[in-house]
């Protein structure tokens, strides 16, 4: 057999445990590995507890090594990078099971497994439409087709519970596909402001150049829940008068080392990080660095992530918490629209995505807390780059490493 058709039947015998098989996307630039075959099987009745078992609970260290070395494979060099993001499907889960969702999946990247993400449920919206295999996905053909509107809903189960993805559809040789001219667009769960004007003290020792040349030792955030927890301040606060969109292309190692000195002393700010039913959900996810671009009309934003990462796209799950924030300060309406983008979509404006508050809603905590809740409508495009089977055949390369420094 030609070695590509080994490697790409997934059945190979090439490395340790045959070829894990992804089909790679991107939106606005970040990229999504969604993994379709050959990853680990996941224990657990549910979805929460697949995502505890693959982060750091396997029975035995040997499969703990295993699931962890094959996040890592996916994720890091050779095979990825630093800023590598994944989906990993989950076909059956115990919202599939009570016809509440149509499948399920678990995020991961450079540090670990996360509970929402915006721009890879947008990637995933039209790739789980374009498959064809019920393989894959199960359910596929169970979708419910909306003729009129030429739309399909997805149930799609995240960590952080049901998000509502909606994808455009058109027909190719009698296929039902994705409609690539118009956006993927998902409603997550209810986001909402956990804490506004929350002062950060910095350690001498964190603060960076734009802060000591203002004599300041504090800088003030607001924190909110997207279907994750960031903490969101201006650029102006940082101390870039300039701007994002010129501090992104000439000072990112300080804004690196801006965000991250925050999230280092919010870490343990427990109270600004409750849950209102999964304990497991209460960290802090990210810090986004805002400005504005037209007036109020457009927002540019930068995201930090997990160990530092840096999202190339808006964010879409900080979107959400961004929405949830206006709508708060009212500086947004319900039904008002916002665009919003990264860096990137500055030069790239299709790339940007749209989003909006669809509806009110009441959170109500576990400790009788109770917060203005808001569902967030995210739209955006999401579009392929490949398809890959990996293999492991050394072993340099079968857990992946990150090289000093990236």
């Amino acid at each position: 057999m030609d070695i590509w058709a080994d490697i790409a039947s997934g059945r190979t015998t090439l490395g340790d445990s045959g070829a894990i098989r992804t089909v790679d996307m991107h939106t606005c630039g970040e990229p999504t590995r969604i993994v379709i075959g050959g990853y680990p099987f996941l224990e657990g009745q549910t979805l929460l507890e697949k995502r505890v078992f693959a982060r750091d609970h396997a029975d035995g260290f040997r499969k703990r090594q295993m699931l962890l070395m094959h996040a890592c494979r996916l994720m890091w060099e050779p095979r990825g990078h630093r800023e590598m993001y994944g989906a990993i499907l989950v076909k059956e889960t115990e919202l599939t099971a009570s016809g509440e969702a149509d499948i399920g999946v678990l995020f991961c990247h450079n540090e670990g497994y996360s509970t929402m993400c915006g721009h890879a449920t947008i990637a995933l919206g039209r790739f789980l439409v374009d498959t064809q295999s019920e393989t894959v996905f199960p359910r596929r053909h169970q979708l419910a087709h909306e003729a009129e509107k030429r739309e399909m809903r997805i149930r799609l189960h995240a960590p952080c519970g049901v998000v509502q993805v909606t994808v455009p559809t058109e027909e190719a040789a009698g296929v039902l596909r994705a409609d690539t001219t118009r956006p993927v667009t998902f409603i997550s769960v209810a986001s909402w402001v956990a804490a506004t004007d929350v002062v950060v003290p910095i350690p001498e020792r964190a603060r960076w150049n734009r802060l000591v040349a203002a004599a300041r030792t504090s800088v003030r955030v607001d924190v909110a829940y997207g279907g994750a927890f960031y903490a969101i301040v201006s650029a102006q606060e940082l101390g870039f008068a300039e701007g994002l969109a010129r501090a992104a292309l000439e000072n990112l190692a300080e804004l690196d080392a801006a965000t991250a000195a925050i999230k280092a002393q919010l870490a343990g700010r427990a109270e600004l990080f409750e849950h209102p039913d999964t304990p497991d959900l209460e960290y802090l996810y990210g810090v986004v660095v805002v400005d504005t671009v037209d007036g109020a009309r457009e927002e540019l934003g930068l995201c930090f992530f997990a160990d530092q990462q840096i999202d190339r796209s808006p964010c879409g799950s900080g979107v959400s918490a961004r929405v949830a924030l206006a709508v708060a300060r009212d500086a947004l309406a319900l039904g008002e629209s916002r665009v919003f983008h990264s860096p990137l979509s500055l030069a790239h404006a299709e790339s940007a995505f749209c989003a909006f508050a669809a509806a009110s809603e009441r959170v109500r905590g576990r400790r009788g807390r109770e917060w203005a809740g808001v569902r967030v409508s995210v739209s955006g495009r999401g579009f392929y780059t490949g398809a890959h089977a990996f293999v492991a055949e050394d072993a340099l390369s079968a857990s992946g490493f990150l090289a000093a420094g990236a």
